[in-house]
């Protein structure tokens, strides 16, 4: 039957994969996940029926549902399958409570094995969202925004907080999905995902900051100590927490990577003197990474590339990830940590880590701590020192044409101030940029999960400079995605009015040449050119 994902920037010849995801995920693989947001669907259509009203235990399943087909999330089928019929079940307990059954195709499938969901599959796929390409694509664009803010909003659960408009928008929007509407109504769709995007980044933004304290500027080490380490991947900070409590005293160390750097930012965890510094880089260099590490690595959420027979015995994930063959660290108990004893015990065994590099990464400039500087740089921006911010935030990947912003960041005029969250800042993060007058040239706000401190930080200096639009501000957006929690985040831009957003190293491939027509028409955006000409273009503000 062959399989149809197009929703990440690398897949194959940028028409989508149709045989092997390019993410490493099989064929059954990416049906199972077809399946499981078909079922979640259904389960939204079941809420409806109860006048929309979500509880938070549905909510959140709804979150982890979607979150779990987010690419490089999960590739383990048995969870998969499991997860599917947990959707299901829950449904029909909503059916049951109203007294009515379900018109959804997936009424029967309780109790179907994973090749009956296999069998079902191919009348679920994104294919199938319309018939018309155009509608196909609006309803796609929605889906993908919706995934990226499952992963957001999931996030902040863990920490236990929670936004039932939010869990109320997922219904909406799902349901949305099973319908045949016009090209206008999934427009508007498309921006309310952004407007609801944005209030799930400011929800995680309060849950991360109010229990760990506002990031802070921080000097993190990129080389190693003589101690065996566990490596924590992903994006989960209280995942990170519990490690770190339970490794504390036992002589094993705790190293960040990819998009866990930012967590060294955070005050509530600086107070471990065993959490040693950074290691290794983005998320599709992990391959070679986590095998010269030596010891133990976690992975908490996405950025799971195939796993090399090398490290396999030592590699757990946990969340809402999963690989095939690897332990998974269980869900804590209701009022419990997870148990990483296992990790801390295999540590113990382990070599320490093979030094990768000696160096220092600055970063913390979320957006409490730029605000606490905004003298400083109104002052800089009023007497010419900082001519322009650039925001190069976003996803990195394995592309050659990702290079560009390595370049770019290199080849802009000592006036700028580059804005960066996400794993894109792995392209530059480690050049010798410089400051101005004090200020870092390349400002880390953190994970793409807090892209939100670069919305508030130019929000902020629209307020500051008097301005009526925050197009007016000497800011251009040069933006690298990846994934779908990067579309979420160019949703989030557009719903807060933000225009001539360069976008790249390629733009959506599920994007018609229609629906892009109306994104650039009313959002101006474009995708990136050649590094001189686009660095021109944004230092005259276009």
């Amino acid at each position: 039957m062959g399989m149809s994902c197009n929703q990440c920037q690398e897949s194959v010849h940028g028409t989508g994969c149709t045989v092997r995801g390019v993410c490493g995920k099989d064929e059954s693989t990416a049906q199972l996940q077809d399946v499981l947001v078909y079922a979640t669907e259904g389960l939204a259509l079941a809420v409806e029926k109860l006048e929309g009203i979500v509880s938070v235990n549905v909510g959140q399943l709804i979150s982890e549902s979607l979150f779990v087909t987010v690419t490089n999330t999960n590739f383990d089928e048995d969870a998969i399958v499991a997860r599917i019929r947990k959707t299901l079940a829950v449904r029909d307990e909503l059916n049951a409570s109203i007294d009515h059954g379900s018109d959804h195709d997936a009424a029967h499938w309780n109790g179907s094995s994973k090749e009956d969901f296999l069998a079902k599959a191919a009348t679920v796929s994104i294919n199938n969202l319309s018939e018309n390409e155009d509608l196909r694509s609006l309803k796609s664009l929605v889906l993908y925004g919706l995934k990226g803010l499952a992963a957001y909003t999931d996030h902040a659960a863990v920490l236990g907080y929670h936004d039932d408009a939010i869990y109320a928008f997922y219904v909406k929007a799902l349901v949305a999905l099973t319908k045949e509407l016009s090209a206008d109504e999934l427009t508007g769709l498309v921006l309310e995902t952004g407007g609801v995007a944005v209030k799930a980044m400011a929800l995680l933004d309060k849950a991360n900051t109010t229990t760990y304290g506002h990031p802070e500027i921080t000097t993190v080490s990129t080389g190693v100590g003589k101690n065996p380490g566990i490596l924590i991947s992903g994006h989960d900070l209280r995942d990170l927490e519990e490690l770190l409590k339970q490794t504390e005293g036992t002589g094993v160390d705790v190293y960040t990577h990819c998009e866990m750097l930012p967590a060294h930012y955070y005050p509530a965890f600086r107070k471990y003197s065993h959490f040693v510094g950074n290691y290794g880089g983005a998320w599709w260099s992990q391959d070679k990474e986590f095998d010269t590490f030596n010891g133990p690595i976690l992975m908490t959420t996405n950025c799971i590339v195939p796993v090399r027979e090398a490290y396999r015995n030592r590699m757990f994930t946990t969340g809402m990830a999963g690989y095939p063959g690897l332990k998974h660290i269980a869900a804590r108990a209701e009022g419990k940590e997870k148990d990483f004893s296992v990790l801390v015990e295999l540590a113990k065994s382990c070599q320490p880590p093979k030094e990768l590099e000696n160096g220092k990464i600055v970063g913390g400039f979320a957006h409490n701590q730029v605000l606490a500087l905004a003298d400083k740089v109104v002052a800089a921006v009023k007497s010419g020192a900082i001519k322009r911010f650039v925001v190069m935030a976003g996803c990195d990947g394995r592309h050659a044409s990702r290079q560009y912003y390595t370049d770019v960041a290199a080849a802009l005029p000592e006036g700028t101030i580059i804005l960066t969250a996400g794993c894109a800042k792995y392209r530059y993060n480690k050049l010798e940029l410089g400051d101005i007058g004090g200020i870092p040239r390349v400002l880390d706000a953190g994970q793409c999960n807090d892209s939100y401190s670069l919305a508030v930080i130019a929000l902020k200096l629209k307020e500051v400079f008097e301005l009526d639009d925050i197009n007016d501000l000497p800011i251009s957006f040069d933006i690298a995605w990846y994934e779908q929690k990067a579309v979420t985040v160019l949703l989030a831009l557009l719903a807060l009015g933000v225009k001539g957003i360069r976008l790249g190293p390629t733009l959506p491939e599920f994007l018609t040449s229609n629906v892009a027509a109306v994104l650039v028409e009313k959002f101006g955006i474009k995708p990136i050119g050649t590094v001189d000409a686009d660095i021109e273009a944004m230092m005259a503000g276009v």
